[in-house]
């Protein structure tokens, strides 16, 4: 199949989002997202399809879908737990709404059909990533019913 005949988009986090789907790392909230990842995106999005996104990769959605409901995990800056909790208020400054969730817990965007997990924004156990991930697939797969 091609990629827009797919019920669902789920996208990874880490560097690769954050360096190559987009400036993230190096511009923050002035950063840009990739055209065909841009592209893909909204049309996901017009078409009411589920997005799923983990990590960092939120930051994709909160630049491209003014007023989706994101998280990153925690908001809290200065605790070893969350080391990038500051990726919180860049969601708020590109237009989206920072949800303050566990590292298990996905938010679910019902509006916007985004499901989004910090898994590794947090410095855990691997078994609590796990948890968040396969909530958020679980919340994804659910909203394409």
């Amino acid at each position: 199949k091609q990629w827009y005949q797919r019920r669902v988009a789920i996208t990874a986090g880490g560097f690769g989002a954050a360096k190559n789907l987009s400036s993230f790392a190096t511009q923050g909230v002035d950063m840009t997202v990739d055209l065909t990842v841009s592209d893909k995106i909204a049309a996901f999005h017009s078409a009411g399809k589920p997005i799923g996104l983990c990590c960092i990769a939120p930051v994709l959605a909160a630049k491209l879908i003014p007023g989706v409901e994101l998280t990153v995990g925690s908001d809290q800056e200065g605790t070893d737990k969350w080391p990038y909790a500051g990726t919180a208020a860049a969601i708020d400054a590109m237009g989206g709404k920072h949800i303050v969730t566990d590292v298990s817990e996905a938010h679910v965007d019902s509006k916007n059909k985004v499901v989004t997990t910090a898994a590794f924004m947090c410095e855990t156990d691997l078994h609590e990533i796990h948890d968040g991930v396969g909530a958020m697939v679980t919340e994804v797969l659910k909203l394409a019913t």
